[in-house]
């Protein structure tokens, strides 16, 4: 596959706008025709409703997919780049250009956004693309692999299933690009293997989200949209909030608030209510009811080994050293930790390693903004949970141990491509030239630092020469219409003052 991937790119017809195009137009007709069958997979996979799987990941591929056909020939022409006294004749600029076959690893949590939506950007940088769903998600790959080559170019995109043994056969191939999807412990070895071949990679990893609740803010709100976030696919999200810090005053206020939006969103019955998914297999299953072993259950705790059915839980006063603290949760457990407020949960943070997310909940500027300032993450949201991954104009990636790289919109598209730098000079102007060549003297070393250090901006030259012209045409237009501007603004104070005059005859006097 690879290999036949590899000859189709070589002949070049990934690369015109058009073909690019007409296969992102054949992805957005494969959701929307399909969308029976990926929302049957997802629910034998993760219990997740049609309407859930549309909302939380095919609507925004669909999205995706618009942004970049609209944009994609501004994102793939020459980008022009600034010039100095030596380059003033010469022309510069940027050509985004394809890497050639990059390699796809998606996740089992969300299956189809996390492996399309970097398709999504392969094929808008001329890329052909081996895809390589999670197999953990077994319907939804069977689907992956019988349906969208029906679509795509087979040759160009084909989707590769399997496990281990032939993810392992993958990553010994050489790729021109990996992007891969999961946890740092695989992202290690992915990155390992792409090291052989020098093949630049993009590692999304996630990590523990933190969460801080400032006392002052509006905490029933805020625990309405923490608890979302948190519970959605039953806690199986990259960027759901791991764990809370606030104070300890709060703590029991907290509890309270989220257990009433757990009732709200999800009823008494989370077990039968449609919108409230499953762990998506046993050995998670164990994994994440282990880590309550330690921890004291404020809210929810029941389970079903049958259906890897775990309530949505709230684990209260719980401290760095316990076992849900020491690693990412990937589940619906949402630990509280009382820290003693602002400075204590920013210590707190920074002891960990980097995140995907930091969540803050406050109106105070101030605050929100020190947050920012004295911790590291992939993003920070403030007031609210999850949706700045929606947002196409902000890149998506992590940091340190949450990752590398980034993705959405224009950023998928840079990333997946080489930018190129292009200088073309004309074969003249070679006294311009002779300060570089032997002997070197004196007097070519100044010219050379006058044209290089202390020559004047030309942008800014450029923007000054602008507002110069705007003003001239100002003033002959003012010079040549003087007596029609003078009769229009007299006739304005005529009408102005015949109005106040009949509005009230006193202000006149």
């Amino acid at each position: 596959m690879l290999e036949r991937a590899r000859r189709a790119f070589s002949t070049g017809r990934s690369k015109p706008l058009a073909y690019r195009i007409r296969q992102l137009n054949n992805l957005r007709r494969f959701l929307v025709e399909r969308q029976s069958e990926i929302a049957e997979a997802a629910k034998k996979d993760l219990n997740r409703s049609e309407v859930g799987i549309q909302l939380f990941e095919t609507l925004g591929l669909e999205s995706e997919i618009q942004l970049v056909i609209k944009n994609l020939k501004k994102w793939a022409a020459p980008r022009a780049v600034e010039k100095n006294l030596v380059t003033l004749s010469d022309t510069l600029y940027i050509q985004p250009e394809p890497l050639g076959v990059v390699l796809v690893i998606g996740a089992w949590n969300y299956p189809w956004a996390v492996t399309l939506f970097p398709l999504i950007g392969a094929i808008a940088a001329g890329n052909a693309a081996v895809v390589k769903p999670s197999e953990v998600c077994v319907h939804t790959s069977k689907v992956m692999e019988e349906l969208l080559n029906a679509y795509l170019d087979k040759e160009l995109y084909p989707v590769v299933t399997g496990g281990v043994q032939e993810t392992q056969e993958l990553l010994k191939q050489r790729f021109d690009h990996i992007v891969y999807t999961g946890n740092s412990m695989v992202g290690r070895i992915v990155m390992e293997a792409a090291a052989k071949h020098l093949t630049p990679v993009t590692l999304e990893l996630g990590g523990k989200s933190p969460c801080y609740i400032d006392k002052d803010c509006d905490i029933p709100l805020a625990c309405r949209r923490v608890t979302w976030g948190k519970f959605t696919n039953c806690g199986q999200t990259c960027i759901a909030p791991d764990y809370v810090l606030c104070e300890a005053s709060i703590q029991d206020r907290v509890i309270d608030e989220m257990k009433k939006c757990i009732k709200e969103f999800y009823t008494d019955d989370p077990k039968s209510f449609l919108d409230y998914g499953r762990i998506i297999n046993e050995r998670h299953f164990r994994r994440i009811l282990a880590m309550t072993e330690d921890s004291t259950v404020a809210v929810g705790g029941e389970s079903d080994h049958t259906e890897c059915y775990i309530a949505p839980t709230i684990l209260r006063d719980v401290k760095a050293g316990s076992k849900v603290m020491q690693e990412e949760i990937f589940g619906p457990l949402l630990p509280i930790v009382p820290v003693s407020g602002l400075e204590g949960a920013i210590d707190f943070i920074n002891q960990g390693e980097k995140s995907l997310v930091i969540y803050v909940f406050s109106t105070d500027k101030k605050l929100i903004n020190r947050l920012i300032e004295e911790t590291s993450s992939g993003a920070v949201l403030a007031n609210d949970c999850l949706v700045h991954y929606s947002v196409s104009s902000l890149p998506f990636g992590g940091v340190g141990n949450s990752g590398m790289g980034c993705y959405h919109g224009k950023f998928s598209f840079d990333q997946l491509s080489h930018l190129r730098s292009c200088m073309v000079r004309p074969l003249k102007n070679e006294g311009m030239n002779s300060m570089r060549y032997p002997p070197h003297t004196p007097g070519k070393l100044g010219w050379a630092r006058f044209f290089l250090v202390q020559a004047p901006d030309l942008a800014l030259m450029g923007r000054v020469g602008a507002l110069a012209v705007l003003v001239a045409v100002a003033g002959i237009l003012i010079n040549a219409y003087y007596d029609l501007f003078l009769v229009i603004y007299l006739r304005s104070i005529s009408l102005l003052y015949r109005n106040m005059y009949y509005q009230d005859k006193i202000l006149i006097k």
